[in-house]
Parts: C-alpha cells; structure tokens; sequence
C-alpha cells in the first residue's frame, strides 16, 4: 500500500482476545526484544489502555482495534476502533486498522515538512505572524494554537482517509462495493487530543466537573442517515433514505433504483457502490485541550451505543476494580443489554441487505460485536507531564 513504517507489534496474548485487538509501539518507546521486551511493551500498553472485543454467536467479528504507542512523538498515542460490515466487513476493517495510522501520520509528517519549507521563504519570516500562530504550554515549549493544530490535522485525516478509501479499492480480492468500516481515532500528543470519525461507532471522554461531579461528553456525532445534513447530502447525490416497516426507527441507504444495500450510516470507507451517491469518506475531525479533570476516552463500536447510554458506559468503566478489564466489562454488559432486549432466540437490529439478497435483511453474525477500548488521560499526561 506505498506505506512504510518503522514500529513493533505486539498481539494481546489474553485468552479473552484474538487477532482482532493488536498493540503497535514504535521501535524508540522502549523494551528489549525476545519474549521478555515484548511482554514487557504490552504491560506498557495495558496501563495507558484497555482493549477487548467480543464477538457474536453467529459469523465473524468484523471489529478491529489497534493502540500505537510513540505515536508522532514519544509519548504520543493512537487508538483507533474499525466495524466492518458486508461480506467483506471483516477484512476491510483490519487492512483499514493495519495502513491507516500510519497513513495519518505521513500525510501529518508531509504537512509539517511543506511548512518548514514555507518558513525559509522570506516572505513567512514575520515575527509577529509567527508569534500569533503558536503559544506556550506549562514547561514553556512553543506549540500551535488550537486552531492551527486543528487544521493540520484535519487536513492530514481528510487526506489519510482519501487516500485509504483509494486503496481499498485496488484490493483484488476484496469487494469493497456493498463492504466497508467505519473509523474512529484518538491521538494524543501531549496534552493536544485530536479525534477522527467516519461512521457510527462513538468516542466518549469521562471528565470531573468543577463540583466534582463525573460527566460523560460526547466528543463524535454518530454519522447515521437521519442526521438531516446526512441526509440532504445523499438525496441531493440521488440515493435514497428510507426504513424498512418492520424497523421504522432505522433509516438506511439506498441506491436510487434497487433496493439494496440499505446501509445503516451515512459515512465509510469502503461501500464504492454508494459513493457517487453520498456516501462520503470524509471524517469529522475535532480537537480538545486535555484538562486536569480529564479522566479517560471511550472509543466503540454501535453495538455498545446502540443499548448502553454514554453515562452507562462512563458509570461501568469507573466501577471496574482492575481498569486493564475496563472494556472488558463494558463490552459484557452490553452483551447483557442485548439479550434483555431481544431474547436468547432474537437477532438483533439486521445489518444492510447485499444485491442478491434483496427480499430479506442479512444479520450482522447473530448478536453484534462489541469493541470497547479505555484510553487513560491521567497515565498519558503523567508521562508527558
């Protein structure tokens, strides 16, 4: 895929996990090599994250998660959730999981390197220019203003998401045309949090308010077809959106003249048969300054969301004794919500329809799979601290 990166891998070796969750820290974070050094460079990672994800009674798991430590910087972090859906689901969301990252930072790093080259002209020498575009943190290392820092990495995701999408697409054995991921990713450097979403899975950070008391803020907007700006956007491309009568509460994605795939979100990488019809790639890209009351950030895919409320979720994660089974935790009690609410012999909400299928809805593999990574701001703003 043209990307080439300097990192070591370390697979969770838990017997709760599987291929689905892997750990990447770059080659300069530390630990030796052989059994030892890697142990050791996944017991780091268990103390800035929890990772877990738990499949359905039916099919594959089509979640992936990945955490990359000396992400941009040395105490840099990346976290990223990918649910894959279609017959291709599971394969799309880890190639996205594998190359996307690192795509990231190299359109970041592109960026960087163009505006060195913009500072020896003459002409971007001012002073003052320079003094109104940066500021100082704590220990009194000049940093970009929020907006400009915003911006950069906006432009560094939109175009590590472009890019991705492409990518895919030159995959031969994988059919991308009713298959795709949704993506959601946290990056820390330093005390600078950046959040990407495509999709509907969800980032939610868990923070004290001034009186002490503990919040759930929503930091993404699930990307679903009854956003009304969603919606305009793929009527106006001339896809349709509409539920079927048996679901009326779950709007869907349509192409103009068949009734298929009926794709529960608005946004992906991936889906190319609803691209020219609104379906877009373009992620939300936010930033927040991490605050001393900052707690930790929960990244999820929809089948937590979808039972589990964001004050529900912060509550569980607070409530665990080990914080390394945090996700763990979350991820099982919204396999309980589920079984509440459908019964033992129930699917729950079906996923889109493929073509061939269009006369009956296609279940997402039985119950849907839950992926629910922690990342602690406390241990990460300790150690950039």
């Amino acid at each position: 895929m043209g990307i080439c990166a300097s990192s070591k891998r370390v697979r969770q070796e838990e017997q709760d996990s599987d291929e689905n969750v892997v750990y990447v820290m770059d080659e300069q974070g530390g630990g030796g090599e052989g059994e030892d050094g890697r142990g050791a460079r996944a017991a780091a990672s268990r103390k800035v994250a929890s990772l877990f994800s738990q499949k359905g009674k039916k099919g594959p798991n089509q979640d992936a998660v990945i955490l990359c430590q000396g992400f941009g910087m040395e105490d840099g972090v990346f976290c990223g959730v990918f649910d894959g859906h279609g017959r291709c689901g599971q394969f799309i969301s880890k190639l996205v999981r594998d190359y996307l990252p690192f795509m990231i930072l190299s359109h970041r790093n592109a960026l960087l390197m163009g505006s060195d080259d913009d500072d020896d002209d003459p002409a971007f020498s001012d002073a003052s220019a320079s003094a109104s575009a940066s500021s100082t943190d704590g220990s009194g290392q000049s940093s970009p203003a929020p907006a400009q820092l915003l911006e950069e990495w906006r432009e560094a995701c939109a175009n590590a998401f472009e890019a991705m999408d492409k990518e895919l697409k030159l995959q031969a054995n994988v059919d991308c045309n009713f298959s795709g991921t949704t993506a959601v990713c946290a990056i820390k450097q330093g005390k600078d949090l950046i959040v990407a979403n495509l999709g509907d899975s969800r980032a939610v950070l868990a923070t004290m308010s001034d009186t002490g008391y503990l919040k759930a803020v929503q930091l993404t907007t699930d990307q679903k077809p009854n956003v009304p700006q969603e919606a305009e956007r793929i009527k106006r491309c001339n896809g349709r959106v509409f539920a079927l009568k048996d679901e009326p509460s779950v709007l869907r994605v349509w192409l103009p003249d068949e009734d298929c795939p009926g794709l529960a979100m608005a946004r992906s990488l991936g889906d190319y048969r609803l691209k020219r019809h609104g379906v877009v790639s373009e992620p939300e890209v936010t930033h927040r300054r991490v605050a001393p009351g900052d707690l930790f950030i929960i990244l999820a895919t929809d089948g937590v969301w979808d039972v589990l409320s964001n004050e529900e979720v912060v509550s569980i994660v607070c409530a665990t004794p080990r914080k390394q089974h945090a996700s763990k935790a979350v991820a099982e009690a919204a396999a309980q919500r589920w079984r509440t609410r459908t019964g033992p012999a129930a699917s729950p909400r079906p996923g889109p329809r493929r073509p061939l299928a269009a006369s009956a809805s296609a279940s997402r593999g039985g119950r849907r799979t839950k992926l629910a990574p922690t990342i602690s701001l406390r241990t990460a703003i300790h150690n950039g601290s």
